[in-house]
């Protein structure tokens, strides 16, 4: 069975018919930077990485690092929308990421590390794309927003090594984010850091 098959997030609820989750999908660089921001909120159940928007099956790190399947790195959000809204995890992408770059983000550069926002449903859809515009209009980049909003595919689970590298790794994280200059950048596109930001950067 392929590693898309399985269920992304295998958590109690989920095996006893009372996760009452739903999941969101995002790319947006490395997916060690991505995943942390996501996991300080409130009302996430759980986050894996992984790889989506290509069309290989069963890809491999490698390959995706190389560009060779045409698969994002992503994060996958299983939420409690009691607790969180889907809007909120918009919010909270678009902060962490450089909309105005096609085919790379910070120091990443590729496809493979496009930013993007995978819809599971038309509701998440519709609401993306709103969330789109309304960061358009009100014009804070001096060049267009090309973030792309798809649908869902096949999201396929990360190898072990990769999941939850910021904790298993901190050091490692650390000098990694420092070196690509993503928080710098961050700042210089959003100001100050979202709230939740305080216990990963």
């Amino acid at each position: 069975m392929s590693r898309g098959a399985r269920a992304s997030f295998q958590t109690p609820g989920a095996d006893s018919g009372v996760d009452h989750g739903i999941t969101a999908t995002f790319s947006g660089g490395c997916f060690w930077c991505l995943q942390p921001p996501f996991d300080a909120l409130g009302g996430v159940i759980a986050t894996v990485v992984g790889y989506a928007g290509g069309c290989k099956t069963d890809p491999v790190y490698e390959d995706v690092a190389a560009g060779r399947t045409g698969h994002a790195l992503a994060v996958q959000v299983r939420y409690d929308p009691r607790r969180l809204s889907y809007s909120q995890l918009l919010d909270v992408f678009w902060h962490n990421i450089d909309p105005t770059l096609p085919n790379r983000q910070f120091c990443a550069t590729g496809a493979q590390y496009r930013a993007s926002i995978f819809y599971h449903d038309e509701t998440q859809k519709h609401l993306a794309e709103a969330s789109k515009q309304t960061l358009a209009a009100a014009q804070r980049f001096a060049t267009r927003i090309v973030t792309r909003i798809a649908p869902l595919g096949v999201f396929y689970r990360a190898e072990a090594c990769h999941q939850n590298c910021y904790r298993a790794h901190p050091q490692r994280y650390r000098l990694c984010r420092a070196a690509c200059g993503r928080d710098q950048r961050l700042r210089e596109l959003w100001g100050a850091p979202l709230s939740c930001a305080s216990s990963w950067s």
